[in-house]
């Protein structure tokens, strides 16, 4: 029995850690919104953009290996929330540079649904994701 016990005494941690992931998690939704110059859930929702949602769920997957990365080695619910608006910020900036470096058409064609363009930015949004987990292990 303690052994159950004890197994669940971290329950009310997972539960404040998940519940502020889920927030964090909005929040990233919204930020990205906001930096990318197309309306993603419309092109997913409406339109059945492919490329969009390939693009989109690419953004989503690389922030949360980013926000595991900051769960895994916060050492207080604040630090995790620092780390977690970093990680915000740097998927943000990974979008801005594939934008305005390597396809500055690259809104014009996910409007367009190429998916060549969403697998692109679905590429790097997870791979800046996985950069910035592991730039958080210090």
């Amino acid at each position: 029995m303690d052994a159950i016990l004890l197994s669940i005494a971290g329950l009310t941690n997972f539960a404040l850690y998940f519940a502020v992931s889920i927030v964090l998690l909005f929040i990233f939704k919204i930020v990205y919104a906001f930096v990318t110059p197309h309306d993603e859930w419309k092109l997913v929702k409406e339109d059945k953009n492919q490329a969009a949602a390939i693009g989109f769920g690419g953004a989503i997957v690389g922030f949360s290996i980013a926000l595991a990365g900051a769960v895994s080695n916060s050492e207080s619910l604040v630090d995790f929330v620092v780390w977690g608006v970093v990680a915000i910020i740097a998927q943000s900036l990974a979008f801005a540079l594939l934008r305005f470096t390597f396809m500055p058409k690259i809104a014009e064609r996910i409007d367009q649904n190429e998916v060549s363009a969403g697998t692109i930015l679905a590429s790097m949004s997870i791979a800046v994701g996985l950069l910035n987990a592991a730039c958080m292990s210090y």
